[in-house]
């Protein structure tokens, strides 16, 4: 599938050689990043691409190439690039004098945010929310959830799962399932295709709920009563591996029993991702706390924890950041939430992406490679495998209960395909084997067409090359 709309013929000779120098001076930016960045870019590696125009869902390359963003700055841009009424909160506040920096102190940019924040909330929260505006990444939303807590209830340690991903400073990797000489006891997260405990299904998730209820409450286990438990209702990062419904009812009715604060990350499942406006919600939990980021911002850094009033036991400064009050964060990120709201689009969201798997689950038939295909919305994870490779003989015959190996070689190699038809996706799961598609929940149904077949186009070149 072509990747560039096509020059007139009377054009073509111009634009051929306007092509040429629209790719060299690419290449040379590209460059310059390769030799003054850090190693610890990550994006940039498998998406060698400068953007320079973006609307909606389309992004244009300094090179001329347009490309569907699946990426959506990892979930951040709930309406795409550029979006009319984002633009236009900015500018009213840019036009208005208003100043731009001001610390936390109170403005009516900041009471508008809240207020249309507040009206979103489940309602058991939104009855008697607080909110602390933190620094502007979610990472530093998750470090003050964990304080807050820890401040609240006197003790120290905290419940989290295997597969979590909270972000990148040290108390958030300390709950993320790749950290390292941790203090935080790890829990079970359910799944069907790679469940734990070999069977996956509600029996599996059932069993994940015992073994945290007989940890919780075994003298011997080594665990003492925890300061929090925090979870995603969606893991992302992890592989896309909704939480189901009852797993999530368990974990809420086990932690208020025994006075556990929960904390639902909703980091990138919020603001309608998952086809409610809150992941939470699927299940009617209400978690004591909450931790918000990327789409609340309207595509600027903006980051939250709402949470029970109870809970708010802070000392003055207890936390604190020089850019807590990013006044165009919050006009993008209320004029966001709005339209979410106003336009229903998180039940867009919820239609749209159920075809949208049922479409790549059909293309499980003709491709052997696809493990499985799920999500929740227009949060939706391809898991890849080596179906040639003997399956694991420690777990029973049934091929559901028995998944192949991952792929992570062949995912990156169907990333690079996509990127060759135009279709930007993300790559995640525990071993980098999930092609991940995060659009903008403004979609349309034509581009939500093109994102399978050009998927499903590279997806059978990259299995093809890989099987050779």
């Amino acid at each position: 599938m072509a990747v560039t709309e096509p020059a007139p013929a009377a054009l073509s000779a111009g634009y051929e050689g306007g092509a040429a120098r629209e790719g060299a001076a690419q290449e040379g930016i590209l460059r310059r990043q390769s030799a003054r960045e850090s190693a610890a870019r990550t994006y940039a590696r498998a998406l060698p691409i400068v953007p320079v125009r973006a609307r909606g869902m389309t992004i244009e390359g300094a090179d001329g190439r347009r490309y569907l963003d699946c990426l959506s700055g990892a979930g951040t841009l709930a309406l795409g690039h550029n979006h009319p009424v984002v633009l236009e909160a900015i500018r009213r506040v840019l036009d208005s004098g208003a100043p731009l920096h001001v610390l936390d102190l109170a403005t009516p940019v900041k009471d508008a945010f809240t207020t249309e924040l507040f009206r979103t909330l489940p309602a058991g929260l939104a009855e008697r929310a607080r909110i602390q505006f933190c620094g502007p990444a979610g990472t530093d939303a998750v470090e003050a959830a964990l304080k807050l807590v820890r401040t609240a209830t006197g003790r120290s340690g905290l419940l989290a799962f295997t597969g979590a991903y909270h972000g990148m400073t040290a108390g958030a990797l300390e709950v993320s399932g790749g950290a390292q000489n941790v203090s935080v006891a790890r829990l079970p997260y359910p799944q069907d295709y790679r469940c734990p405990f070999g069977i996956g299904g509600e029996r599996g998730a059932e069993l994940s709920a015992r073994w945290t209820e007989s940890l919780i409450d075994d003298p011997k286990s080594g665990v003492p009563l925890p300061a929090g438990m925090i979870l995603e209702p969606v893991q992302g990062e992890g592989g896309v591996i909704p939480a189901p419904d009852a797993w999530m009812r368990r974990m809420r009715e086990l932690t208020a029993a025994r006075s556990i604060p929960l904390i639902a990350d909703e980091v990138q499942t919020g603001v309608g991702r998952t086809g409610a406006f809150w992941a939470v919600e699927h299940s009617g939990v209400v978690p004591d706390v909450m931790v918000l980021s990327k789409a609340i911002g309207g595509s600027l850094p903006l980051a939250v924890v709402v949470y029970r009033d109870d809970l708010d036991v802070w000392e003055p400064g207890a936390h604190a950041g020089t850019f807590r009050g990013n006044q165009l964060a919050m006009a993008a990120g209320a004029a966001t939430l709005a339209y979410v709201r106003e336009n229903r689009l998180a039940e867009r969201a919820a239609l749209l992406g159920a075809r949208m798997v049922g479409r790549l689950q059909g293309l499980a038939a003709e491709h052997p490679c696809i493990g499985d295909v799920r999500g929740r919305g227009l949060m939706i994870g391809v898991e890849l495998v080596e179906p040639e490779t003997p399956q694991n003989p420690d777990l029973p015959a049934a091929p559901d209960l028995s998944p192949f190996p991952p792929a992570p070689e062949l995912a990156a190699s169907v990333q690079r395909e996509c990127l060759r038809r135009g279709l930007i996706v993300e790559l995640g799961g525990r071993h980098s084997s999930v092609v991940r598609l995060l659009p903008p929940l403004t979609i349309t149904d034509e581009q939500a067409a093109a994102v399978v077949e050009r998927l499903a186009d590279a997806l059978a070149e990259a299995a093809r090359t890989h099987r050779r």
